[in-house]
């Protein structure tokens, strides 16, 4: 059983975290501080670090020569990405940004651990080279060599095909596919395959940063440029000076961060927020999105001309009901995977279930299947696996076990809303109705507050009930 530290100040984050990872099967310890770490425990004896960036004392960084090779994944708020991305230039395997909601973290801790078991056992020049971000995608595998994707289709081999010719080169790359079949997946494919291998690849989610604060996180910003600009920050562009940037869902970057980022594919050249002066950056721009940008082009709500400048190349990522027999053999490696974490070797499909997983649709696509066999893992009591345990026959089996939590109204907000849920309406019903009731005169926000789930999932949730977001009427995120 992996063992994993915390280090963290915050107590109930800490006890949260250690909570999440102990329910997956973790051994867990923990501290508030390097200081405490160091005089509690051996630290190199871990098989992996999770550590905030801020602490009292010495900063999280400190862990990364202390572990003497333990990989050590940095804990951060989006007010401090730019330092986490200089921590994974310090050492760190990787950085999380707080608030991150629980696959988040467990995909990348369970990624983690596994990249450390197979650098471990690879010979050296077979060892990876290029450095992984946070949030990345289920579906890693080494059955397809350097690709690292499970699949062997038609339409996936022809995908490798392309990713092999398109790697080696700059050219910009837009992804496209449905949420959740691995997009970022074919993005690292094409950065560790790329001469930019060995510099970092920054991920950034355009849906999951506030407006307000996207132009300063993607191209940084001056002192004083803005209130609370008490200093002058690098953006994450600059960040990926001589390396990959890729941004997921740009199909929700606001057409002011659009411009900007049309000039760096220009000119190759960024201007803080604030500043005056221009300087140069050799970025590999590579871009996924779920949307059609070509009709968003022709209504106004994406650039057309950063439209074409991406569409250099574009990659086509199919869904998983369009994969034939791989949903089976993807769903057989995270049966491995689940029953090596509880120390299950046993675990198997019956008839049944291997029918279901080859036969439903799996509108969440690969996520979704992760969740199922997960689920299904807990729940199982024997070696063999039923349709029903999977649970992907009923309704709402696309939703998170985590997303049931608080899709009522929260003690003090939106509590005369004329949709209650009943046994008649769903919890689907009753998130788009409160939705589309409250987002006139609330913010993303405070709608992700008032339903009790996060922004993000707030923003899947819409594009998974097709429900758009509203452009005017409400005040501006702060």
């Amino acid at each position: 059983m992996p063992h994993i530290l915390i280090v963290e100040d915050e107590t109930i984050i800490r006890s949260a975290l250690r909570r999440l990872l102990e329910r997956n099967q973790y051994q867990v310890s923990e501290a508030g501080s390097v200081q405490e770490a160091q005089e509690r425990f051996s630290i190199p004896t871990f098989d992996l670090i999770v550590s905030d960036l801020r602490l009292p004392g010495a900063p999280g960084t400190e862990l990364i020569k202390l572990g003497q090779g333990t990989p050590v994944l940095i804990m951060t708020s989006y007010a401090s990405l730019r330092s986490a991305v200089d921590s994974m230039k310090m050492g760190a395997v990787d950085y999380i940004a707080k608030p991150f909601d629980h696959d988040e973290m467990l995909q990348a801790v369970a990624r983690i651990l596994r990249d450390r078991v197979s650098a471990s056992s690879a010979p050296a020049e077979q060892r990876p080279t290029g450095k992984a971000s946070a949030g990345e995608k289920p579906g890693v595998d080494n059955s397809n060599g350097e690709i690292g994707i499970i699949g062997s289709c038609p339409p996936m081999q022809d995908l490798y095909s392309k990713i092999r010719k398109v790697a080696p080169t700059d050219s910009n790359v837009l992804i496209q596919g449905e949420s959740g079949t691995g997009k970022e997946l074919v993005a690292r494919a094409l950065h560790n395959l790329s001469k930019r291998a060995k510099a970092p690849m920054i991920s950034v989610n355009c849906a999951a940063i506030p407006e307000s604060l996207i132009e300063s996180e993607l191209f940084g910003h001056e002192k004083g440029a803005f209130t609370g600009a008490s200093a002058g920050r690098a953006g994450l562009v600059e960040a990926a000076d001589g390396g990959t940037l890729f941004l997921d869902e740009i199909g929700e970057l606001p057409l002011e961060a659009q411009a900007r980022l049309l000039r760096v594919l220009q000119e190759g050249e960024i201007r803080r927020v604030g500043s005056v002066q221009s300087q140069k950056v050799d970025v590999r721009l590579i871009a996924a999105t779920h949307r059609d940008l070509k009709s968003l082009a022709k209504i106004g709500q994406f650039r057309e001309d950063l439209y074409y400048r991406l569409h250099v190349i574009a990659l086509k990522l199919p869904a998983l009901r369009e994969r034939g027999s791989d949903v089976n053999e993807i769903a057989n490696a995270f049966l491995l995977r689940q029953g090596a974490r509880i120390e299950r070797t046993d675990l198997k499909f019956a008839a049944d279930a291997e029918q279901a997983i080859r036969h439903y649709s799996w509108p969440g696509n690969v996520r979704e299947l992760e969740n199922a066999v997960e689920r299904a893992v807990i729940l199982s009591e024997s070696p063999e696996i039923s349709a029903e345990l999977l649970g992907i026959d009923i309704e709402l089996s696309d939703l998170d076990d985590d997303d049931f939590i608080g899709l009522a109204p929260q003690q003090g907000g939106a509590s005369n809303t004329s949709h209650e849920p009943t046994e008649d309406l769903s919890l689907e019903d009753y998130f788009q109705h409160f939705v589309l009731e409250h987002q006139d005169h609330m913010t993303e926000t405070e709608l992700a507050r008032k339903l009790g789930v996060s922004r993000k999932c707030l923003w899947e949730r819409r594009q998974r009930l097709g429900i758009p977001r509203r452009k005017t009427g409400v005040a501006s995120e702060s």
